[in-house]
């Protein structure tokens, strides 16, 4: 008979289990379904899967050849008789609702070579009570716990366990966790141990820094924690809301430290300091010892339920043994007697046997509503009745519980069914084909529970902003590492925070501020490897990969990268570099030298026939001159009088090189093209400090609505602004060789149309041009015939009166010169007389 004990992080478990393995056969029993699997794996590893057994409530694995059993305490098999026994975390036998297991496990389980019990300092007086003999060996702690103090949830060092004692608590530290420091893992009883691995799995892995759980953890799961916070000192323990004692604290706060590398504990959160008592009894692993533990009786009486009851409720028979709480099995017996159906047929040793055991299924969805007490009173009638329970109920019940919606809380839930489900299954005789029940059972938990995992990942993990936020672990390299891709998308860790942009950095979305704020650190350190190697790139593009919006700036790769500004004339703009990440001033020089001869390239291309005029025209000085004024005024310039005096020989040389004189305007008309005209806007409004638009070339006159200044190759004409080539061969119809015509004209039907306006705009537009005109006249209502149209005014119309409307009126008062002349003849006619008599007037 051995005890080993100590606190945590002492080595205990492995010593335990190196002890069993040199023995022929052994059992050891294990507080926790999770601990009972992991070290069952462990041993797998170690003694193959043939000699390995694993023993829980949900879970049976018994190879014909097992040698070496893992168990819950609970299922530990003490008929079976082994070399060796030993009993994990046995202080618990002083825990109110399972003490009394430890207690028998600790009076009765032995091994036939070696029994060794685990556990904590402050049971060793009891131990040397209950069990004479035994030896007892104290190990200390491999590694120092020291207490830093209060910590904002904000300011927690990296690999931290938080601490609380509610699911309530929990989420809402998780979820500030992850807001502030991207993320966590979450640790609860209530998760299914597939589920808890997951979740150890990412934070062992790295993938987050930070755990946040209830006490669940300090029953002997081993993580790298180095540093472990309390966010209440007080738990709910069933009945009432106490204060931690030393010992919980210190089992908690133990998980801290692993090996030999020290650990620190504190509080966090709205708990407040610990007191200094408090922390010196954790520090120094001094704490009180246990007085007493639970008991309750096990050789029970199976004559009837009521002497089952009677028996179950007996005194503990020797001194440092005491009852304990009514347990939930306890509860379950005494709601079933209550029961009439169940009252009449629980009758014999048999049936209360059966009826003990069937109270024995734990209550794992702890509802409170008296659904597991009908649970246990239908499976009972059902073993009593069938001697097995039908298959159909646990088809009805896997079926209703595999589902995969839901929230986590749902999820939750329905894993405490499949375990109950599970329990069932496992019970030696309850089901026929157990086995493909425990398997289907394990494939539904399974299931539930890597769903549940990737739920709490969605809601509590941030993995982004993890990864930026992940300090290196000493004497590893300090910078992460940073990526840019084809597409010019940023890589930090894996992870995408962004791209470039031109020569700016555009950060996605963020979750949040702190997010960004991390996001935009990440990204300006990538920047500094990609920046020179994206400048180096950029002084090899050419002018094509440019592209000018009407809004003035330069947009390379889809990005804006410079703004054109006003420049020494309107045909040389000076650029200039938008915000970029550039390291130094010799970088941003670099970009816009280059940038500089790219634009100018670019106008000159797109520019060159008219940019070319001056070589041509360069021998003589008068057109030269007028070149210069082209070039000044933007590409028209007005037609001053010499310029209608020029040579025949001039204006034909003029001709051919594509300049045009106009009656109004001198002008360039290929500046004005579709190739050509998107600049010519361009240089306009950066020249003007305009934000104007570009036409459609091929449009001939635009409304003033739309465009308050006439662009480029426009003039404006009253309402609208007409294309210079257009108004000058309108110019030259209605006013040929620049004068005013002899005679007036009826306006062409097709005028309006070929000017591409409506006809009720052109009195404006001639009275813009100083074109004499009558506007058309509609007919008023007594009024017949055609209406008065667009008449154009002659010279002799000006001297003269207004032409002659002819009416209705003015055909009576004035009749036709043809009617005139007959009504002369009728009056010298031999017939005038006879006509007078017949109409009475002689």
């Amino acid at each position: 008979m051995h005890a080993v004990l100590g606190p945590t992080n002492t080595g205990k478990t492995h010593y335990a289990l190196t002890r069993m393995m040199a023995h022929q056969s052994g059992i050891i029993g294990f507080p926790l379904r999770l601990l009972a699997r992991e070290n069952y794996e462990r041993l797998v590893k170690l003694k193959g899967e043939r000699h390995v057994a694993l023993l829980t409530g949900e879970e049976k694995i018994i190879p014909p050849g097992a040698r070496w059993f893992s168990c819950t305490v609970e299922a530990m098999p003490l008929d079976r008789k082994v070399d060796f026994v030993g009993i994990d975390e046995i202080q618990l036998a002083a825990d109110p609702d399972r003490g009394h297991i430890f207690t028998d496990r600790l009076l009765h389980a032995r091994g036939k070579g070696e029994t060794l019990f685990l556990g904590a300092e402050t049971i060793r007086g009891l131990l040397r009570q209950l069990v004479p003999g035994i030896t007892i060996e104290t190990r200390a702690r491999l590694s120092q716990l020291t207490n830093i103090g209060p910590v904002n949830l904000t300011r927690l060092p990296p690999r931290s366990a938080i601490v609380a004692f509610s699911a309530t608590e929990v989420y809402a530290i998780a979820e500030a966790i992850r807001q502030k420091r991207g993320g966590c893992a979450i640790i609860m009883g209530r998760l299914s141990p597939r589920t808890r691995n997951a979740q150890v799995a990412l934070y062992q892995n790295r993938d987050v820094d930070y755990l946040v759980a209830t006490d669940a953890i300090g029953m002997g799961l081993n993580m790298d924690v180095d540093h472990v916070a309390l966010a209440s000192l007080h738990k709910f323990d069933g009945q009432n809301s106490r204060a931690l004692t030393p010992q919980e604290v210190a089992q908690i706060t133990g998980r801290a430290g692993r090996g030999m590398r020290d650990g620190t504990f504190g509080t966090t959160a709205s708990c407040p300091p610990m007191s200094q008592e408090l922390i010196k009894a954790v520090e120094d692993h001094h704490f009180e010892a246990i007085k007493a533990i639970y008991w309750r009786q096990t050789n029970l009486d199976y004559s009837s339920p009521e002497k089952l009851f009677h028996s179950l409720m007996s005194k503990p028979p020797r001194p440092g043994l005491i009852t304990g709480r009514t347990a939930a099995d306890l509860d379950v017996l005494s709601g079933l007697m209550q029961m009439e159906d169940i009252r009449d047929v629980a009758r014999g040793h048999k049936a209360t046997e059966l009826l003990w055991e069937v109270c024995q299924i734990p209550d794992f969805r702890k509802l409170g509503d008296g659904s597991h007490t009908r649970l246990c009173a239908r499976l009972f009638l059902d073993l009593l009745k069938h001697r097995r329970i039908p298959p159909a109920w646990m088809e009805g019940q896997l079926r209703g519980l595999d589902r995969l919606d839901g929230d986590m809380d749902t999820l939750m839930h329905r894993l405490s069914g499949v375990r109950v489900c599970a329990y069932v299954a496992a019970r030696t005789g309850w089901m026929h084909q157990s086995r493909q029940w425990q398997e289907r059972c394990r494939a539904v938990e399974d299931r539930l529970s890597d769903t549940l995992h990737e739920r709490l990942k969605e809601r509590f993990v941030n993995k982004r902003a993890t990864a930026l936020l992940r300090r290196p672990e000493a004497g590893a390299a300090s910078d992460a590492l940073y990526a840019v891709t084809p597409q010019n998308r940023i890589i930090v860790e894996g992870h995408e925070i962004g791209q470039i942009v031109g020569f700016t950095m555009q950060i996605d979305t963020p979750t949040d501020n702190r997010e960004g704020e991390l996001l935009l650190r990440a990204g300006k350190r990538a920047l500094r490897q990609a920046m020179p190697a994206r400048i180096r790139h950029f002084l090899k593009q050419d002018a094509s990969q440019l592209t000018l919006n009407d809004d003035r700036q330069i947009h390379w790769e889809g990005g804006a990268i410079a703004t054109l500004t006003r420049g020494d004339d309107l045909f040389h703009p000076l650029i200039q570099l938008l915000p970029g990440e550039f390291q130094d001033n010799h970088q941003s020089r670099q970009v816009q030298t280059h940038l500089q001869a790219l634009i100018t390239e670019r106008i000159n291309g797109i520019l060159a026939p008219f940019l070319r005029l001056v070589e041509q025209l360069q021998d003589t000085p008068t057109l030269r001159g007028l070149y210069y004024r082209l070039r000044e005024d933007g590409g028209t310039t007005p037609t001053l009088p010499e310029d209608r005096s020029l040579s025949p020989a001039d204006k034909k040389r003029l001709y051919r090189s594509g300049v045009r004189i106009g009656v109004r305007q001198i002008y360039y008309p290929l500046l004005f093209r579709p190739a050509s005209l998107p600049m010519m806007v361009l240089l306009h409004n950066i020249w003007h400090g305009r934000h104007q638009k570009t036409p459609n070339a091929a449009r001939i006159c635009l409304p003033v609505a739309d465009y308050p200044t006439p662009p480029p190759g426009w003039e404006e004409t009253g309402p609208v602004h007409t294309r210079l080539d257009r108004l000058d061969a309108l110019l030259s119809t209605l006013r040929p060789h620049g004068r005013q015509p002899n005679r007036s004209f009826i306006a062409p039907d097709t005028l309006a149309s070929s000017l591409g306006i409506k006809t009720a705009l052109l009195p404006a537009l001639l009275k813009s041009l100083s074109i004499p005109h009558h506007a058309p006249q509609p007919l008023t209502a007594d009024q017949y015939g055609p209406a008065s149209p667009l008449i154009i005014l002659g010279r002799a119309n000006r001297k003269g009166t207004k032409p002659i409307k002819h009416t209705r009126q003015n055909r009576k008062t004035n009749p036709p010169r043809k009617e005139q002349k007959n009504t002369r003849k009728l009056a010298d006619s031999p017939f005038a007389a006879l006509q007078k008599w017949s109409s009475g007037k002689s």
